[in-house]
């Protein structure tokens, strides 16, 4: 089954997040049609060659074009009208940047794969319950309907302000007529009883000033207390979501809905200035004694420009956190003289400003105590903000060609570079710029989140792990100190993140059995672990008990591992990984001879090993391990052929394949059989006829156990082999295989 049809298979609050990061970037009609075309590309390598980019959206144009001839045939007008624009996007957005949609696409994917992992855990894990709070919800429910009434109000203040102009045109029209009259007409009973009518009109306007001024007074009053609570932690808690999606957690949405509140607040307060200048000019037409307006106006002026202030200033965000296209799983992390992107958004979104806000890009801006390493942006460091970039139309600036580059120091030699110094240092990329309207003078700025810089990609997961610890720890967004005392986290939270970056980066989480494997290797054979506080220490400086490698390096390992030789199957669920020696002797006795399970290496890093029970001819159970296979093993030999082809040479035995059955009790083919690279006989069957005059050779892994070994056992065992037992071999394997399995 398809990724894509797994997905449509989700439940409904599942398939939400699926909409949210599917538009017109990469809408989601070429999902739903291309669905296993696109699934068998890969757009993540694609996503930082470009050669290989240009030929993907190349074919993914063919591909397309294909689909609209089809529907043509059909006569299916809205499905060709969308699939003409499509075509359009493809064609004109990417075709100067091919590396973009492969980026977009590859991370498409990978948020599938997460939400896909995610639904199928058993019980969300207390992080990612807190986001989901139905508190939250109903509170961005009523921030949205708040924001619709305060608009609703000033459009209703409007009509009051034209009745109130309309009033005093027409007392004045009424006031000068009279003041042209002769000095003997005024004294006419007609013309008293005018000036009566006319001071009545005059009692009304003031009434109608005063009853303006309090309904300008009730809006500004309502939009700053909507801005100082429920607007306010709505962009806290959408930056906190932000850190957390950064670090492998649920994508983050409500962006949108956020500049849709700050926008329409915005036109609001724009609205309620031109009110105020409205009865400004009122004024100079017509004053009295007690007139309201010359006392109110200017204190209700100066409220709105502090929170129109205000609102701009909370407005410019960092939409996307800097990030090397290279890897697009490790946020935060920027390696000197390459690339990153980053992107800003001003959540005020006005045509007025289009093109017309230029930002800056600087680096360490305020952290001259911080660190005794410097830095400089090379690249375009200066942009405007405008709507044509972004698919959703959004005023926002992308940076695509920043590079940091590390600064000598007066004696000549750059910072000191210790391996935990370099990746515990937090720095800062900040953004400046000035917004010019109406009259009013706006500096902005903001800061990413803190990033580690490095000078080497060996210093990468370190890096990442401060990332984690950093994000996971706290929601201050500048803390650039934070690892000169960093505290403990939970646990329990952390055993989620670590989930979080199995089902981020390969596709599938860990179970609750996986995750207490992880907590007792953190902590020892403790019976709870929710309330357990972790150092940062013993998460990734301190090396693992008679180790020579911290817990965080184990797995990295592993998960490099997973990512590069063994995706297919760990995506398949098909291997348990985490589980120790003494818990999988456990699973596996009670089964039948032959089954086995797979679990990553305790002692070496980026290691695999399987495991399998046996039955003594006196009935007890023995277990056979072999030595951990890692990577370089696994790029000679695909880990599912190991599996298939194994054998094992019990003293002078036949040579046998002794894994049957995978825990608990799938048969090996059905487990594995559509991840062998090819069926064993048709190794022979391709080179029938002699091809070039050269017999056909196969890798076959065999293990030789000897009846009183206990220990693992690898390939190397089989070296010096008896004349008896190369006898038996030879009477089921060709030289060649023979010469192959043991070299």
């Amino acid at each position: 089954m398809s990724q894509w049809s797994q997905v449509q298979q989700l439940e409904i609050k599942f398939l939400e997040q699926v909409d949210q990061f599917y538009d017109d970037n990469f809408p989601m009609e070429i999902r739903h049609l291309l669905a296993q075309w696109i699934e068998s590309q890969d757009w993540e390598a694609a996503a930082n060659n470009e050669a290989m980019a240009m030929i993907l959206l190349q074919n993914l144009v063919i591909q397309v074009d294909e689909q609209l001839e089809r529907v043509s045939q059909e006569k299916n007008l809205l499905l060709i009208h969308n699939l003409k624009r499509v075509r359009k996007l493809l064609q004109g957005k990417y075709h100067g940047n091919p590396m973009h949609i492969a980026v977009i696409i590859s991370n498409c994917l990978r948020e599938e794969r997460r939400i896909l992992a995610a639904a199928s855990m058993p019980v969300q894990g207390p992080l990612e319950k807190s986001l989901q709070n139905s508190v939250v919800s109903e509170r961005q429910r009523n921030v949205e309907h708040k924001v619709s009434a305060i608009k609703n109000s000033a459009q209703m203040t409007d009509q009051d302000v034209k009745y109130l102009e309309d009033l005093q045109e027409e007392f004045d029209f009424r006031y000068k007529t009279i003041q042209s009259l002769e000095q003997n007409d005024k004294n006419s009973a007609l013309i008293k009883q005018e000036m009566l009518a006319l001071q009545a009109m005059l009692n009304t306007l003031d009434y109608k000033r005063k009853e303006v001024l309090s309904k300008i007074g009730r809006v500004i009053h309502e939009i700053d207390m909507l801005m100082s609570n429920m607007l306010t932690e709505e962009l806290l808690d959408w930056k906190r979501r932000q850190q957390i999606a950064c670090i492998g957690g649920p994508l983050h949405g409500g962006l949108d809905q956020l500049q849709n509140c700050f926008t329409l607040l915005a036109e609001s307060l724009f609205q309620v200035r031109r009110q105020l200048e409205k009865l400004d000019e009122l004024l100079t037409r017509l004053t009295y004694d007690g007139d309201p307006i010359p006392v109110q106006r200017p204190q209700l002026l100066e409220k709105v420009n502090f929170l129109l202030y205000n609102l701009f200033r909370n407005s410019f965000v960092v939409e996307r956190q800097p990030c090397m296209p290279t890897h697009p799983q490790r946020p935060m992390v920027l390696k000197t003289l390459i690339q990153f992107t980053v992107k800003l958004r001003l959540l005020i979104k006005l045509p007025e400003l289009n093109y017309q806000i230029r930002v800056k890009a600087t680096i360490d801006k305020n952290v001259s105590t911080v660190s005794n390493r410097r830095f400089v942006l090379c690249g375009t460091h200066v942009k405007a903000m405008n709507m044509d970039e972004s698919a959703n139309g959004s005023l926002s600036v992308e940076f695509r060609h920043l590079q940091p580059k590390e600064m000598k120091t007066s004696s000549g030699s750059k910072g000191n570079e210790g391996p935990h110094m370099v990746t515990e240092e937090l720095h800062s990329i900040s953004f400046e710029t000035q917004v010019c309207l109406y009259g009013l003078t706006i500096n902005l700025e903001t800061s990413s989140l803190p990033v580690v810089m490095i000078s080497n990609v060996s210093q990468l997961p370190n890096a990442w792990a401060s990332i984690i610890w950093y994000n996971l720890s706290t929601n201050d967004p500048q803390n650039l100190s934070f690892f000169n005392n960093p505290p403990a986290a939970t646990l329990s939270q952390l055993l989620e993140v670590l989930s979080w970056q199995f089902s981020s980066y390969v596709g599938r989480g860990l179970n609750s059995e996986q995750l207490n494997m992880l907590a007792e290797k953190l902590m020892g054979q403790q019976v709870s672990y929710n309330d357990y506080q972790l150092s940062w220490a013993k998460f990734c400086k301190e090396h693992l008990p008679g180790k020579s490698f911290t817990f965080w390096v184990w797995l990295e390992a592993i998960l490099d591992l997973i990512k590069k030789h063994i995706l297919p199957l760990w995506i398949d669920g098909y291997i348990m990984g985490f589980v120790s020696k003494e818990k999988e002797r456990i699973l596996l006795k009670d089964k039948t001879p032959g089954t086995f399970l797979l679990r990553f290496s305790e002692s070496n890093l980026g290691g695999i090993t399987f495991t399998w029970v046996d039955q003594l001819e006196n009935g007890d159970v023995t277990f056979h391990s072999v030595e951990p296979y890692n990577k370089g093993r696994l790029s000679a030999l695909p880990f599912a052929d190991i599996l298939r082809d194994y054998k094992v040479i019990m003293a002078d035995n036949v040579p046998e394949n002794p894994l049957k059955y995978l825990y608990p009790d799938i048969p090996k083919d059905k487990a594995f059989g559509k991840h062998y690279s090819c069926q064993p006989n048709e190794v022979s069957k391709a080179s029938d006829g002699g091809g070039k005059g050269y017999v056909p050779s196969v890798f076959i892994p065999v293990s030789k156990i000897l009846n009183d070994s206990t220990e693992p056992h690898s390939p190397s065992d089989l070296l010096p082999m008896s004349p008896s037992v190369y006898a038996v071999l030879r009477e089921h394997l060709s030289p060649t295989a023979i010469e192959s399995a043991v070299s």
